[in-house]
């Protein structure tokens, strides 16, 4: 089996292809960058199609991330290059790794499945990762949905979480919620069984949710103290270290509803400590 993943020299792509080639497969890794495995063809996903020779099955996972900045540079990668992606896939099986942030904003009353809506996105990349799946789910690709992908090496969750943290203490926006996380070994699990599933959408995350609270003070190690929302908003835009979506993110009480993925046989086997 020859396995090609898409983004493999970042923090997912490269735990997908790690995981793609203990399981045995070879792997090509497609990108800027090489990958942590394999052979890499280089792919410039804003201009060109992939290079799928020789290949049997696509973990997409190459995106444009953040919570701010130009549109079209989100959709040049995200929409474009997915389209690009299909194209050169001709038939192949394609796993097309998305977002929770396709999701319309909550806050949420229950756990949210895969039926939920996916429009009213406040950020380039929640608007461009759904135009991506749209074109992804037409082409009978299978499209998984983590929310906040941590782990060893994480460039995006952690660094922001970091920026909570003042005077020793993690200062969080309104009450304690519960919330969904995605351990990269999970996604990457998902990943490598999924080309096996039935075509749509699949929510990915850790087997139980998290209280937001003792998920922080396990990931940071400090004591949490509660701030007004309105006031951490304020705070945000004054000092520019937080965007609003953060705040969204740590107070809408996102919990993913995995029972699809799990059907399937999926099974999250890795987790935070919290206690």
């Amino acid at each position: 089996m020859r396995i090609a993943v898409t983004g493999a020299g970042g923090f997912c792509g490269g735990a997908v292809a790690r995981r793609a080639a203990a399981g045995g497969a070879d792997v090509v890794c497609l990108g800027r960058r090489p990958g942590p495995v394999g052979e890499h063809r280089r792919w410039e996903a804003t201009r060109e199609a992939p290079d799928l020779a020789g290949v049997d099955v696509v973990l997409h996972l190459a995106a444009a991330v953040g919570d701010g900045g130009d549109e079209e540079a989100f959709r040049a990668v995200n929409v474009d290059g997915t389209r690009r992606l299909l194209e050169a896939a001709a038939g192949r099986p394609v796993v097309w790794v998305s977002s929770a942030s396709v999701y319309r904003p909550g806050p949420y009353a229950a756990p949210v499945r895969e039926d939920h809506p996916t429009d009213r996105q406040r950020t380039a990349y929640g608007r461009t990762k759904a135009a991506g799946e749209r074109l992804a789910l037409a082409a009978g690709a299978v499209v998984l949905r983590p929310r906040a992908v941590y782990g060893e090496g994480d460039p995006h969750l952690l660094p922001r979480l970091r920026r909570v943290v003042r005077a020793g203490r993690a200062w969080l926006p309104g009450p304690d919620v519960p919330l969904s996380l995605t351990a990269v070994g999970n996604l990457a699990s998902a990943c490598v069984a999924a080309w096996q599933w039935p075509p749509g959408a699949y929510n990915i995350a850790d087997a139980t949710p998290y209280g937001r609270d003792a998920a922080v003070r396990a990931v940071l190690g400090v004591p949490v103290r509660h701030v007004p929302v309105a006031l951490a908003r304020a705070a945000a835009v004054a000092s520019r270290t937080l965007t609003p979506y953060a705040i969204d993110q740590v107070t809408d009480g996102l919990v993913l509803d995995i029972g699809r993925a799990r059907a399937r046989g999926w099974v999250p086997a890795e987790g935070l400590r919290t206690s």
